[in-house]
């Protein structure tokens, strides 16, 4: 009897969580499927109803001599490494001092929070506007030092940078909030014993904050990566994937693949290709965390 208890328990948990799994499945794994099933298939319209013609794996075999999916692939990873690297920094930065404040904190918090809140699409607008050539504000201010007018999304080597600014203005209070929720989780005594020993803030934020806040850094890291790898909006609101393809990613490709060019079996055959290889970088990132911080 003292075993049957347990088995209970465990049959009963099982059929608490079947209608999760159930809607999981149908609102996750099914539209999966089907992408795979698409990715196999050449697919047209014809009399207002798709033809599906199997063609095997031609498609994943096409994307290897996919120019423009190549220079997507490079751009996304520039974006995504330049971008979070120094969204983490900043974002530390800030949780870092906002910690240590003793009044207003909740002020600073809130207006460290603001970019998060605006919506893509505003945010697309109100960079187009300060980034425009004529009569942008950016330019208008490095005309006060004598500097010449610069087409931040018009010329190919100042259009990716500019986008990653934007990207790095937006999602900057995402990764303060996670850092400083890591902060306030510390102990008060560290700061109180590097006070009593008379230590500098940069040699306690070097020897004592960092150290201890690395798996928090290194989860934020990869986590923020993951999602910087589909970005979408901000290519999409302010250059368009040009010019040429200076700013072209995957998530832009795979979108004018389907929608633009109509080439659904292809365009679904890249997402294939893109969420394996997401889900492959994700395993290996937090296989790597977990090794160092059982190192640690």
């Amino acid at each position: 009897m003292n075993l049957s208890k347990p088995v209970s328990e465990l049959f009963w948990r099982r059929l608490a969580l079947t209608p999760a799994v159930g809607v999981f499945v149908l609102l996750s794994l099914l539209p999966v499927a089907n992408l795979i099933a698409m990715s196999v298939h050449e697919i047209r319209w014809q009399d207002g109803h798709s033809v599906w013609t199997f063609i095997g794996t031609s498609h994943y075999v096409r994307l290897l001599d996919d120019g423009l999916l190549k220079k997507g692939f490079f751009n996304t990873i520039i974006f995504s490494v330049v971008g979070v690297t120094i969204q983490i920094i900043l974002g530390f930065l800030l949780a870092w001092g906002v910690s240590r404040i003793s009044r207003g904190r909740v002020l600073y918090r809130t207006i460290f929070i603001l970019p998060i809140l605006v919506p893509g699409i505003l945010i697309g607008a109100i960079w187009k506007l300060m980034l425009n050539y004529d009569f942008g504000l950016v330019n208008g201010l490095i005309g006060l030092l004598s500097v010449q007018p610069i087409d931040w999304l018009g010329t190919a080597s100042f259009a990716l940078p500019s986008v990653i600014l934007v990207d790095i203005w937006h999602w900057t209070p995402f990764c303060f909030l996670l850092l400083l929720a890591g902060f306030e989780s510390l102990p008060q005594e560290l700061h109180e014993a590097a006070l009593m020993d008379g230590v500098t803030a940069w040699t306690e934020l070097r020897y004592v904050y960092i150290p201890i806040m690395m798996p928090v850094i290194v989860v934020t890291f990869l986590f923020r990566f993951m999602t910087s790898l589909k970005v979408f909006d901000e290519i999409y609101l302010l250059t368009g994937g040009g010019p040429g393809s200076s700013t072209e990613v995957i998530s832009y490709t795979i979108y004018r693949t389907f929608f633009t060019q109509d080439q659904m079996g292809y365009g679904s055959a890249m997402s294939v290709a893109v969420l394996f290889a997401i889900a492959l970088m994700m395993v290996l990132g937090f296989s790597m965390s977990r090794y160092k911080g059982q190192g640690v």
